[in-house]
């Protein structure tokens, strides 16, 4: 992954940013910026894309060996990980392959797995120098993360963070409002993304790819229900962010969401950053007219693409007399399939609806640029002033939200909160299990008042992860 320093932050969200490496091709083959006409960067882009797709399936799939999961015989030991990851920081890139690629104590698969990479089935029985550009993206990153603060590694010591930081930045995902019944993407069995088979998708995330979108936005909208904000309630994590902003402690809440559940759980728009945007408005892509995103609900839950009511009046208005136009969808391409679900019952309809622009929520998709806001409040503002930051519900694969936390001062204490571990980051103190349990377990501690529905009675248990002594 590509570290950030200005600008990059700017980047559109993707999933995993490819790096070169100074490890050298298989022999015999030309490097891959060769391969193609250098008159052709359509065919660059479809590798580039191909290549991000594969990338992110392969980043951190290693279980721990801790959990039992491993594979001995080609996997890293946790403690063999811990000892290249730490040689590595030490002695360098250069330094480190002479010593164990070029040394010939370890193959490239092997060490892939000291850096939380799994190789895909499509790799096994090659060559070894086939693992060469996986082992280079996992060492580049390695080489880009924080160094964990040894002196946090306690809930107690979360705690203490709490009590005095004063500028906190709060990152979250979707795992802050799964308790509401809101899906995330993720999740193995429960996640969206897990439920779109029946698309015949190459990728479930192609639903949220805007180049897609523009070729076929039926695509987005047969799903768009399932993720559309059904509900003004707040979690109580939720309300533990906005307990933050009340007692002056909250710098800025950083969310990947775009349910709008912040706005509705009190965060000042001063306070809030909605990277990915939200169901909040809505824009036709022809006439760039804006609307609240509440004015194509109805649309979306009935599974029809909503259409720009602007441009519908202006083809009226124009409409020639007698003539009856074919369907249109002003470039955007409608598959014979997916357009039957779509059809009208009358002329005028039919008419008026194919031409006029699609209405698109105000959410980003992948391969858009992320609001100017996120770039100019974490550059310019936050990173400066922060003391302290809170990563709670996501697992951080999107980027450039995802860099955020290697951009920020190394010295700032972070916290991770989430029900499953983030094994490409090293935060100070891993805190997992229901983000909602958490956050009312670390409120009790602090003596503060939280009050919430969801919130029940009865002890939490609190145990130290076996192998780690800040998780």
């Amino acid at each position: 992954m590509e570290v950030l320093q200005g600008s990059p932050l700017k980047t559109p969200a993707i999933e995993v940013v490819p790096v070169s490496s100074h490890l050298d091709p298989v022999d015999g083959e030309k490097p891959e910026e060769n391969q193609h006409d250098a008159s052709s960067p359509e065919a660059d882009e479809d590798d580039d894309d191909d290549q991000l797709s594969l990338y992110e399936d392969m980043l951190d799939g290693m279980p721990d060996q801790a959990d039992g999961e491993g594979d001995p015989a080609n996997d890293c030991t946790v403690e063999e990980s811990i000892a290249f990851r730490k040689r590595l920081r030490l002695v360098g890139e250069d330094q480190f392959i002479a010593e164990t690629l070029e040394a010939g104590t370890i193959s490239a698969q092997k060490l892939c797995t000291a850096f939380g990479i799994r190789p895909p089935p499509l790799l096994e029985g090659q060559p070894d120098q086939k693992y060469y550009p996986l082992l280079g993206l996992g060492i580049t990153r390695e080489l880009h993360k924080r160094n964990k603060l040894p002196q946090y590694s306690t809930i107690d010591d979360a705690v203490h963070l709490l009590r005095k930081s004063k500028n906190i930045i709060v990152l979250t995902g979707a795992g802050i409002s799964t308790s509401l019944g809101i899906p995330d993407f993720r999740s193995k069995d429960t996640g969206l993304y897990s439920q779109l088979q029946h698309l015949g998708l190459s990728d479930p995330q192609e639903v949220f790819d805007i180049s897609i979108f523009w070729e076929d936005p039926s695509i987005f909208y047969s799903v768009a229900k399932d993720i559309l904000p059904s509900t003004r309630k707040f979690s109580p994590t939720h309300a533990f962010i906005k307990l933050l902003q009340d007692k002056g402690k909250l710098l800025t809440n950083f969310t990947q969401n775009i349910d709008n559940l912040e706005s509705h759980a009190g965060i000042l728009p001063e306070k809030l950053i909605q990277c990915h945007g939200s169901f909040a408005t809505a824009t036709c892509v022809e006439c760039e007219y804006q609307v609240k995103g509440e004015e194509i609900f109805d649309d979306i839950k009935a599974g029809r693409i909503p259409r720009c009511d602007r441009c519908i009046r202006r083809l009226r208005q124009y409409k020639p007399f007698g003539i009856k136009r074919k369907r249109s969808t002003n470039g955007l391409a409608m598959s014979k399939k997916k357009r039957q679900n779509y059809e009208d019952s009358t002329d005028e309809e039919e008419y008026d609806v194919h031409v006029a622009g699609v209405m698109k929520p105000d959410i980003t998709f992948f391969g858009e640029d992320l609001p100017e806001n996120f770039h100019n409040r974490l550059v310019q503002h936050d990173k400066d002033l922060v003391d302290l930051v809170l990563v709670i519900g996501t697992s951080l694969k999107v980027a450039p939200v995802s860099e955020v936390s290697g951009f920020l001062p190394p010295e700032t204490p972070q916290i991770y909160i989430s029900r499953e571990s983030c094994q490409h980051i090293d935060f100070d103190i891993d805190m997992l299990g229901e983000c909602d349990t958490i956050v009312t377990e670390l409120c009790r501690r602090l003596g503060w008042d939280f009050q919430h529905e969801m919130i029940k009675e009865g002890s939490i248990d609190v145990q130290m992860h076996e192998g780690y002594d800040s998780r």
